[in-house]
């Protein structure tokens, strides 16, 4: 597993469900949309086992609506309890990212 698949694994689930916060969204949309801000790594099948596993977890639920081409599909959108997961994610990101970018650009200087 490459370095960069190791750090995202980290922090896609939160990704995720910052993504769908915004919108209610279908697995192969998510997809696109993290593709178009610049994780074009992250493939349609890694996407799905998440899904499950946030929606197992009671952060996510899934709905089956009317395609405007083909079969239905399942939008996602947050649950309270993924609201709150969401925050706290949020919440510990700014925790950890301020020091690994003091360390990373100047933890030299000193």
């Amino acid at each position: 597993m490459s370095l960069r698949s190791q750090l995202l694994k980290g922090i896609l689930e939160g990704c995720i469900l910052s993504i769908i916060a915004k919108e209610d969204v279908y697995g192969y949309e998510l997809s696109l949309k993290l593709q178009q801000f610049g994780l074009e790594d992250v493939s349609e099948g890694s996407i799905y086992p998440i899904l499950l596993r946030l929606q197992k977890g009671g952060l996510i639920e899934g709905e089956m609506r009317d395609s405007p081409a083909g079969p239905k599909r399942k939008y996602y959108r947050l649950t309270k309890h993924g609201k709150e997961a969401l925050r706290e994610f949020v919440r510990e990101w700014e925790r950890i990212k301020e020091p690994v970018e003091y360390i990373l650009h100047r933890g030299n200087e000193g």
